[in-house]
């Protein structure tokens, strides 16, 4: 009797094997086996993997003959496109009805944008050029807030079809949250002023997802988003501040926490996971930011809540609400804020400047990595791995530095460039990876949205005294695909 063949397993496989299997997968997937043993390091490191992925990520691309590895290669060429470095990108133009508002929110989907103008939200289908292809009518008055959460986290979502949809939340001066997912909608009243804020994502208490929302009242609401409190969503309402809630974001170590900021520089943090009969009970810590404006911009990242408010960026320890280290730019009022704690980055916008800190350095004193000049206030900002994104609204363009070296890499315009020959100017800006939408006007052409793609292009960007790399060639089919 034979013996049975020995059993092979994923390790056996040589690099043209993973290869093969590697056309179901993506770069991050094969980051990820490498790091599962040495002999799958070894493998998913080959140049037949990477290969795959970069004529996958880039079809009619040349993969340039050089000295690096096709890895390194597919690396550099993907931060190259995530910073924008390219003068050809996918464009696309939509103009807007000159005698509605506009926009004032802004964001950007897998595969649309959504944006608001008083009490309408419109999305747009992206391809060669953007299609209308919903409006909602929901609201009585001005939006103020605009929220995307993806439905497959909560208990709306029914299928695998529905997997990449989003369900959108809007909050408006009108008193009213309203819900919009597939067609379907849902309205919860109970403020008895203007819905001021969104949490920024859905609160989860070990049973159901709870939509958290401020307002003009000066209270906190907890809505259901469970589908058996259709008629009766309201959970709770948390009481205890006493000016008009600017922000609401939940904790990052624990879901089931919730942090508020109201004009007054107040902040709270509340446990949604207390009876509903005892409210008092909920808020759990608070802290004064002393500072001489509202908060504008709040982050939560391990047991720290990152909040800019006047002219200083706070970190509060949520465990002991003790601050944990002050950001102050120079005593200048900061107008934007991004933060990026995971890479130890903040970036704040003042009156002609952007500044990107280093918050490893403890204390009152950090360290200021790159000083980003603009013609005007910085009120639009991104930050992101790759680069800063900054734009003023009166200068109608915007202007990518590279974060690591503080480098300006593009200047980008709100209008077509070869048709900007007025004044334009920019209310909005959304970005996601090497993907851009800005919403803004022009002296000739009236308001308008300018999406840009940077994914397929080939062209290097040439400013003025910088040198223009030649790494990348001109697009092409390769014969050996």
């Amino acid at each position: 009797m034979s013996m049975p063949l020995p059993g092979r397993t994923l390790v056996d496989l040589d690099g043209d094997a993973l290869a093969h299997c590697a056309r179901h997968l993506g770069a991050r997937d094969v980051a990820s086996l490498a790091m599962a043993c040495r002999p799958l390091r070894a493998a998913a490191y080959c140049d037949a993997v990477w290969y795959h992925l970069y004529r996958g990520q880039w079809p009619f691309q040349q993969v340039p003959r050089g000295a690096l590895g096709i890895r390194e290669l597919y690396i550099r060429r993907h931060t190259e496109v995530h910073q924008m470095k390219f003068d050809d990108p996918l464009s696309s133009i939509y103009y807007l009805d000159p005698t509605e508002p506009t926009p004032s929110h802004l964001m950007l989907d897998r595969n649309g944008v959504w944006f608001s103008q008083g009490p309408v939200v419109k999305r747009l289908r992206l391809g060669l050029d953007m299609e209308l292809v919903e409006t909602y009518r929901t609201h009585s008055a001005r939006i103020t807030c605009m929220r995307l959460f993806p439905l497959i986290d909560t208990p709306l979502y029914r299928s695998d079809a529905h997997r990449n949809e989003k369900a959108l939340a809007t909050s408006s001066t009108d008193r009213t949250v309203r819900l919009c997912w597939k067609g379907q909608s849902r309205c919860y009243k109970g403020h008895s002023g203007p819905v001021t804020a969104l949490a920024d994502k859905l609160l989860d208490d070990g049973e159901c997802k709870i939509l958290a929302t401020g307002g003009e009242d000066c209270t906190i609401r907890l809505w259901s988003m469970n589908t058996r409190a259709k008629k009766h969503p309201l959970i709770s309402t948390l009481h205890g501040h006493e000016k008009t809630l600017s922000l609401l974001s939940v904790a990052w170590h624990k879901s089931s926490l919730l942090v508020s900021s109201s004009k007054d520089t107040k902040v709270k943090v509340w446990d949604t996971m207390a009876p509903p009969s005892s409210v008092s009970s909920s808020c759990v810590g608070g802290a004064h930011l002393n500072s001489s404006g509202p908060p504008i911009a709040i982050k939560c990242y391990e047991s720290l809540c990152y909040i800019a408010a006047g002219s200083e960026v706070t970190a509060i320890d949520l465990r002991t609400m003790k601050k944990a280290s002050v950001l102050a730019p120079r005593n200048q009022r900061i107008l934007s804020c991004e933060m990026l704690p995971s890479e130890w980055l903040i970036c704040t916008g003042i009156k002609d400047k952007a500044l990107l800190w280093d918050i490893r350095k403890s204390q009152e004193l950090k360290h200021t990595v790159a000083e980003l000049h603009s013609d005007g206030p910085v009120t639009l900002l991104h930050l992101d791995p790759y680069k800063v994104v900054m734009g003023a609204p009166w200068d109608g363009q915007v202007h990518v530095w590279e974060t690591r070296t503080g480098h300006l890499v593009n200047r980008l315009s709100c209008d077509e460039p070869v048709k900007s020959g007025g004044r334009s100017t920019m209310s909005a800006m959304a970005v996601d990876g090497c993907r851009i939408v800005t919403a803004g006007s022009s002296s000739t052409r009236g308001s308008l949205l300018h999406y840009q793609d940077f994914l397929r292009s080939s062209v290097p960007v040439a400013l003025p005294g910088k040198e223009v790399s030649k790494f990348w060639g001109s697009q092409e089919y390769d014969d050996e695909d």
